[in-house]
């Protein structure tokens, strides 16, 4: 049994019965819009939040209609920040196949990220549980402000190994936090096991992020060329390393027009690569991310039955050791 099948194969069931709920979320009866939304619905990814939610449900005593209303309120949320994000950055392609502000324009991805954002909402209130309503109506401003954040240091300099952290938490923890904490609240858990599921949920997003960084650093086949971060004023982990412990010419020289928001020459960009690559800057993200694994198997203890255990160990472990 590979990877992804001991991670599934405590929730098939609950699964299919996700996945038959999510998909009719897709559906209008306005033409127009029922053809992007079948667009948008056929680029979706691997439904990992949703199986996180769904195995912290299990975890917890098991999935219920709320379980299913909470998991669809996230991928939903999630699938219109996307749908926004490619407007702002003006991206032709989503996960293989051309973005739907590209197939048909910006005021259209625009108006189905807004009714995907509708949907997430009305999917919370589903679930008639406050804690998780409001919990996702926070959830939506803490991702637009860790943009804000990032696009702040991006221009206007910063960046630090704190900075970083708030920024990943914001971004990217935050949504797999909620879908621990949503796991949990659907199934009735006591206040100590939601806030232990949904701190292994935010463990589990920064460790995501830093691996994704780290990938900015290689040539692989995620989409993007080697530097994109650092060429768009993202400063991430492992260059954040050597700029703390390199003070050569060259280096210096880096820092003060980081420090400053001037963008980085292409020979400078090479640099910053080749010394975060050389100087211990990976080891230093690989570090960090086996720092917080170690926190993550604590919080997965000897009540939760064993088949969900394992299942959300090799969950952290792809995350940590996936490839793309």
């Amino acid at each position: 049994m590979d990877i992804k099948e001991i991670i599934q194969n405590p929730i098939k069931a609950e699964f299919t019965q996700f996945m038959d709920y999510y998909s009719g979320q897709f559906r209008s009866d306005v033409p127009l819009l029922g053809n992007a939304l079948v667009h948008v619905a056929g680029s979706a990814g691997k439904m990992m939040r949703p199986m996180l939610l769904l195995l912290v449900a299990k975890s917890c005593g098991g999935a219920t209609s709320s379980s299913y209303a909470a998991a669809s309120a996230l991928e939903l949320l999630h699938t219109a920040s996307l749908l926004h994000d490619d407007v702002v950055d003006e991206s032709d392609m989503r996960r293989g196949v051309p973005s739907l502000n590209v197939l048909y324009s910006n005021r259209i991805a625009i108006l189905t990220g807004d009714y995907l954002f509708s949907s997430s909402l009305y999917n919370a209130s589903l679930t008639k549980n406050t804690d998780i309503i409001e919990s996702l109506s926070q959830l939506g401003r803490t991702l637009s402000s860790g943009e804000m954040l990032q696009l702040q240091l991006q221009h206007q300099g910063g960046f630090n190994e704190e900075k970083y952290f708030e920024v990943i938490r914001c971004k990217t923890a935050s949504l797999f936090a909620c879908c621990g904490r949503f796991g949990a609240l659907s199934a009735g858990a006591a206040p100590e096991r939601v806030a232990q599921f949904a701190r292994f949920g935010e463990i589990l997003g920064i460790c995501f992020q830093i691996k994704d960084d780290i990938f900015d650093y290689y040539n692989t086949d995620i989409g993007k060329p080697t530097g994109s971060d650092i060429r768009e004023g993202k400063i991430t982990l492992p260059a954040l390393y050597v700029l703390e412990k390199c003070s050569d010419e060259k280096m210096l020289t880096i820092k003060s027009r980081l420090n400053s928001g001037e963008p980085l020459d292409d020979e400078q960009i090479a640099y910053l690569i080749e010394q975060a690559k050389s100087r211990g800057g990976i080891e230093y993200a690989l570090e960090k991310i086996e720092e917080f694994r170690s926190e993550a198997l604590e919080i997965l203890s000897a009540d939760i039955p064993q088949d969900c255990r394992e299942a959300l160990t090799a969950y952290l472990d792809y995350v940590i050791s996936r490839e793309k």
